[in-house]
């Protein structure tokens, strides 16, 4: 008996809805914001860029909760947003703070931005591996390390200071220098930082957070460089506190 060739398989095709685009289509903006940041760092206009990173940071934080919500999680999302998070957060701020005052500074002020960056990317492959695995901190509510959007922030303190205080509390360039590769090692660091999206409010208190909320945005548009100073202080002793909470929690356990 002859032998007989097998029917072809007929492959479906897979459809997504413009809905389900969105938290794609978010990353993606985050990644032109990002890489518009660095464009307009290099001209000259530094307040712009560090609005374009702040969205950035926005877009990272709003794009899983949409692809959770819609049901589109998928694995090239996931790869997407680990590559965005790269560009908007380890090398757009660095970039930015080395065009902005540390060119005449270059070889220790470059040497400084690679560092930042290369801290950057392997805390988002130990966060990728980690996920994947399953492997966290004893206790939930916990990052390990400083997330790459907090320290994107953080890192580009030196540009907050003088604008909001003026050019008399400039960062020397040696001392950005050195705080920028700081900044690069709390993100790699193992040190426990708080995981704000485990933080929920009872229906009393979230009058109260909204209020608050209210007032942070108000403080950030019209105070926007204190405001931001004011959040990586504040950001830095949250990361303090959060050390000594864990640590007692481990002393209790």
């Amino acid at each position: 008996m002859a032998n007989q060739t097998p029917a072809p398989v007929e492959k479906t095709k897979v459809e997504f809805s413009l809905l389900q685009l969105i938290p794609n289509m978010l990353t993606i903006a985050a990644i032109c914001a990002g890489i518009s940041a660095i464009r307009f760092a290099a001209e000259g206009n530094f307040a712009l860029s560090v609005f374009l990173i702040t969205l950035a940071s926005i877009l990272d934080g709003m794009d899983g909760r949409a692809a959770r919500y819609l049901g589109s999680d998928s694995k090239i999302g996931a790869e997407l947003d680990s590559l965005a998070d790269f560009v908007n957060f380890g090398v757009a701020p660095s970039l930015v703070v080395y065009f902005w005052g540390l060119q005449d500074f270059y070889r220790a002020g470059w040497l400084a931005v690679l560092v930042f960056s290369i801290c950057c990317v392997m805390r988002l492959a130990r966060f990728n591996v980690d996920s994947r695995t399953k492997t966290t901190l004893d206790d939930s509510g916990y990052f390990t390390g400083v997330p790459s959007p907090a320290g994107a922030m953080l890192v580009m303190l030196p540009i907050y200071l003088p604008y909001a205080f003026g050019p008399n509390v400039a960062m020397p360039d040696f001392l950005a220098c050195v705080y920028i590769v700081l900044v690069g090692w709390v993100m790699i660091s193992r040190i426990p930082t708080w995981s704000f999206k485990s933080v929920s409010f009872s229906r009393s208190n979230v009058t109260y957070f909204l209020i608050f909320f209210t007032g942070f945005i108000a403080c950030l548009v019209s105070f926007p460089w204190a405001t931001l100073v004011i959040c990586c202080f504040a950001y830095a002793g949250s990361v303090l506190w959060a050390v000594i909470e864990f640590k007692m929690a481990k002393r209790k356990a």
